[in-house]
């Protein structure tokens, strides 16, 4: 039997520990609840842990991880993440977070099947389309898949304002900013995007919600 496992548990126990050395509160500040101020959605990718990328504590960040960052508005699991993080812990900051040598994006732009995922990265493969005259000019696959990890972030914002949870927010005075981010395997450090929307008036008409 494959006891590789207890590592974590090992893992645990010292990590535990090391907090109550450091202030014995620790875990029962944590009990009495969570107030964070920033949702990521980041990659379900283990090298991108969104609390050491932005070395945030226990509690600073709800989190929400899927492959390849992705936001669908049909997705019933990340449309309850996004609701509870605005109307519940009342986020200020909403952080969609790519990263270069995304497994997903790769995947996105080739013809290869991969299984049920197929279905998934179809979103990407829209992206993909969408932008394809931009995308097909540049000739190293490399960089054409950097710039798809880029673009695809800024659609996932887009798609998270047009979201009527986002916008009723908005409407009742809660100023949440949407943030665009990639982060660099290579260099540990995060790209800011020019993907931020903080008003209604970033919108398409046409996605726009009217409220009494």
């Amino acid at each position: 039997m494959d006891k590789a496992y207890e590592k974590l548990i090992m893992g645990n126990r010292k990590f535990a520990l090391s907090k109550k050395f450091d202030n014995p509160d620790y875990f029962k500040k944590l009990s009495l609840g969570q107030k964070p101020d920033y949702l990521w959605i980041g990659c379900s990718d283990s090298r991108v842990p969104a609390n050491e990328v932005t070395s945030t504590e226990s509690g600073e960040m709800f989190v929400h991880r899927n492959i390849a960052n992705v936001v669908i508005h049909t997705d019933f699991n990340i449309m309850s993440v996004l609701e509870y993080a605005v109307n519940v812990l009342q986020v200020k900051h909403i952080i969609v977070c790519g990263h270069y040598g995304c497994g997903g994006v790769r995947a996105a732009m080739s013809q290869k099947t991969f299984g049920l995922v197929d279905k998934w990265l179809r979103h990407i493969k829209d992206v993909y389309n969408r932008n394809a005259y931009e995308l097909n000019g540049i000739a190293d696959e490399d960089k054409r898949a950097d710039r798809l990890t880029e673009l695809n972030v800024i659609a996932q914002v887009k798609n998270i304002a047009e979201t009527k949870i986002i916008q009723k927010a908005w409407h009742n005075g809660h100023k949440i900013q949407i943030h665009g981010w990639v982060y660099g395997l290579n260099s540990g450090l995060v790209t800011e995007l020019k993907a931020v929307y903080d008003d209604k008036n970033d919108i398409d008409p046409i996605y726009r919600y009217e409220f009494e």
